[in-house]
């Protein structure tokens, strides 16, 4: 048996080595190749039948990726322990692959085709989404499938100015640019990703520094082909065509396309002309072949499709009368709904978002487990779209993978503007399509920026976002970028583009070119012309929402985030937990320590605002150092004969000796002060020895009128006991005890005896006790 694989290889940077191989594993498929890099392997197949279903007007391609949490040396977190339904993650790589191949099979192609890329050994530094449309690509390229060009996709990314390609996990971190670009050798096929508000000079160099390093990776796949022997692809059986039927299609329906196309009818209203248009011709060709029969409808759409693209090319005339950079009619509103932390609706034609925004508590993140990483993410946006909002009867299923890739689209557009790891929140923000005619994905996030700024949510910048169109005639080389795309627009473009931002930049956009040969001009072009709708809309937000509220609503949950250093965590937590279960018991809120490097996140959650108040100051009370001359509220906590012992912070208490208490001499405290009053105290110093707190509640108070402080040293009350004489002449301390040490008196310590020789011990008497003073002020 012959195992020997087939292999290429080329760098993409930096030394970086990728190995494509082909003829070792799965060799039942039509193409099977692995692409590694570093110790990240990607297994892809390709399938396809070889014939189409009958009745089949559709080309059905499928594609899955998959990671294998075995490529990590891991156990799936769920309960079955195994690997299930693809995670939004993988549905999200799916996309990537789909939108890039889909394009490279001929048109009249109709066969099945199911590609399969799995990830089967896993490196915590590569990103594997960047290689897996190169491992699709490759097993289509030495599999006989007829695909009419080889591509492939890379991760560009810009990191400290410099655009770099497919970069490792942990510098990705430091990017302010991150797309992914599919191409082939001359056209680029698809952009998507995010930035950090870039320029649009910016986009064009990124894309053009990709489609560099996707050159080398088609020429790799082209010698990896050849050296397979891969001759021709398989043939396969054309449809079924009647030039005459599509003769006779055109003669009867064109004029009448051309007249509901420019009467810049309502969606439904055009729906309904173009399908009343339809049904007559159906009528007028009478029984036709059952060859035929389904070419009818195909002939008409398709002249449907070019009618419309020459009156909008030739005479700049759109479906709904619009000029072509024109956006739109627009409607916002925000806090519509009273019980939601925040909630917009935002209308723009006929494509209208209610969408919500709930915050919860850091307990609330959201775990995205992959085979190579787990983390938790504070900002979830999910995309809803029922089908009443197209006017349509369907089944209610879970979120398909348009659902989960829209969502993901205005996600990630929306991150860009969301405070950092300093805010407490998690914050869910869900958008529900309630009409749709075009790009309710940018619908999404023009509302889920108004619904932000109206649950409080600190966002320096409104988000926008437009939908923009391309439509291009080879026979001529006219084109036409459209702004604002209807969804019929979106069917008949070349070009269908989604790009976000502020007014300052782009955040992130989503592109798919259907045409080949599109120029860098023609691409900056409709990007200029994206960037005017955009900042049109951003516009119309600013206008209804000026900023975000200063602070939450009053029903929302209460949250703050305190950063202290390490050291001062146990001291928050107490032994066992004391002392936050108290904090926490005493003002009703819910505290989450969390350990990052060098300091402590100390989150704060709670219904009530007070109660969140008390606890933020409880925490930094123990945190805090006492300065030396500031005055504190303190608290009586307990009452001595000397003085009463005081909490002045939070955790730290002292005593009030009973001389500080008042510019009155006190005999006793009894009816001075009382346990649990409060009195205000200034810290006067500590000791250098002992550290005690050196409190004074007199400084505080008025001096008495007349008041004569006593001077330093001044002992002259004392001098009723009587003069005892200057102590230097009372003569040597052992002549004043009558003479000799104290061994004299009692005896040689070793002449005494053992002591049951020396009798009982007399009997102790017993003297009232008299209070004595603590030797530390603290508890």
């Amino acid at each position: 048996m012959n195992l020997t694989p087939i292999s290429v290889k080329f760098d993409i940077g930096d030394g970086r080595i990728v190995t494509i191989e082909t003829g070792k594993l799965a060799r039942q498929a039509d193409g099977a190749v692995t692409v590694r890099l570093g110790n990240a392997i990607l297994l892809a197949t390709v399938v396809a039948n070889k014939e189409p279903k009958p009745g089949q007007s559709f080309f059905p391609l499928t594609v899955d990726y998959q990671e294998k949490f075995a490529s990590a040396g891991r156990i799936p977190g769920s309960f079955f322990k195994r690997e299930g339904r693809l995670s939004d993650s993988e549905v999200l790589i799916s996309r990537l692959i789909d939108r890039a191949l889909r394009p490279l099979f001929p048109d009249n192609y109709l066969c099945e085709v199911q590609v399969l890329v799995t990830l089967i050994s896993s490196d915590a530094e590569v990103m594997p989404d960047a290689l897996a449309c190169l491992a699709a690509s490759a097993a289509l390229a030495v599999s006989d499938v007829p695909i009419q060009e080889i591509i492939s996709e890379v991760r560009v990314a810009r990191i400290e100015g410099k655009y770099v390609i497919n970069p490792n996990r942990s510098d990705l971190a430091k990017a302010d640019m991150d797309f992914i670009i599919g191409a082939t050798e001359k056209n680029i096929m698809m952009v998507e990703g995010e930035s950090k508000e870039c320029q649009e000079e910016d986009l064009i160099a990124a894309i053009e520094a990709a489609h560099a390093a996707i050159k080398i990776q088609v020429k790799a796949q082209e010698e990896l082909r050849d050296l397979k022997g891969v001759k021709g692809k398989r043939e396969f059986a054309q449809p079924h065509q009647n030039e005459e039927l599509k003769a006779k299609v055109t003669a009867f329906a064109k004029d009448k396309i051309y007249q509901v196309a420019k009467s810049a009818s309502a969606k439904h209203d055009r729906s309904d002309a173009f399908k009343k248009i339809a049904d007559e011709l159906k009528e007028s060709l009478g029984e036709l072949p059952e060859e035929d029969a389904p070419l009818v409808g195909e002939y008409f759409h398709a002249l449907e499709k070019e009618v419309i693209r020459n009156m909008i090319l030739d005479e700049s005339v759109r479906l709904d009368g619009r000029s072509l950079d024109q956006v739109r009619p627009l409607a916002m509103e925000t806090d519509i709904l009273p019980s939601p932390h925040g909630s917009a609706l935002f209308t723009r034609g006929e494509t209208q978002s209610l969408t919500t925004v709930t915050l919860g508590t850091p307990e609330d993140e959201l775990l995205i487990e992959s085979a190579a990483v787990s983390n938790y993410v504070k900002f979830i946006l999910h995309y809803n779209f029922p089908p009443f909002s197209t006017g349509e009867v369907k089944m209610m299923r879970g979120p398909g993978r348009r659902e989960v890739g829209h969502g993901n689209l205005a996600m990630r557009s929306l991150k860009q503007m969301m405070p950092g790891s300093e805010y407490p929140y998690t914050v869910r923000v869900v958008s529900d399509i309630l009409e749709s005619n075009g790009s309710s994905s940018m619908a999404t996030v023009c509302a889920g920026s108004l619904a932000l700024m109206d649950a409080g949510v600190p966002l320096p910048k409104h988000v926008s976002g437009v939908a923009m169109g391309l439509i291009s005639r080879a026979s001529d080389g006219k084109w036409a970028v459209l702004t604002d795309i209807l969804g019929d627009e979106d069917h008949l473009g070349d070009m269908d583009f989604k790009v976000t931002g502020t007014r300052d930049g782009i955040v992130g956009i989503q592109m798919d070119i259907k045409v080949d040969g599109l120029s860098m001009d023609v691409m900056r072009s409709a990007l200029a012309q994206a960037k005017k709708g955009r900042l049109h809309i951003v516009e119309a937000m600013y206008a209804a929402v000026p900023a975000a509220r200063p602070e939450p609503k009053p029903h929302a949950p209460r949250m703050e985030k305190i950063i202290i250093d390490r050291e001062f965590i146990g001291a928050v937590i107490g032994p066992g937990g004391k002392i936050i279960q108290e904090i926490q018991r005493e003002t009703g809120t819910t505290i989450n320590i969390e350990e990052v490097g060098e300091t402590g996140e100390v989150s704060i959650f709670s219904a009530q605002k007070d109660g969140l108040d008390r606890a933020v100051a409880w925490v930094k009370g123990i945190v805090a150092v006492p300065e030396v001359g500031e005055v504190y509220e303190s608290v009586v906590k307990s009452i001595m004969p000397y003085g009463a012992f005081v909490e002045f912070m939070p955790g730290k208490q002292g005593l009030l000796h009973i001389s500080e208490v008042s510019w009155k001499r006190l005999e006793t405290m009894e009816g001075v002060l009382a346990e649990g009053e409060k009195v205000k105290v200034k810290l006067t110093g500590t000791d250098p020895k002992t550290g005690k707190f050196k409190l004074s509640r007199k400084v505080l108070m008025p001096k008495p009128e007349g008041y004569v402080e006593r001077e330093e040293g001044d002992r002259g009350e004392r001098r009723d006991r009587g003069d005892r004489g200057d102590r230097r002449d009372r003569g040597p301390r052992d002549d004043r005890r009558g003479g000799g040490d104290r061994g004299d008196r009692r005896g040689p310590r070793e002449d005494r005896g053992p002591r049951e020789d020396r009798g009982p011990r007399p009997e102790r008497q017993d003297y009232p006790e008299k209070p004595q003073e603590p030797t530390f002020d603290e508890e």
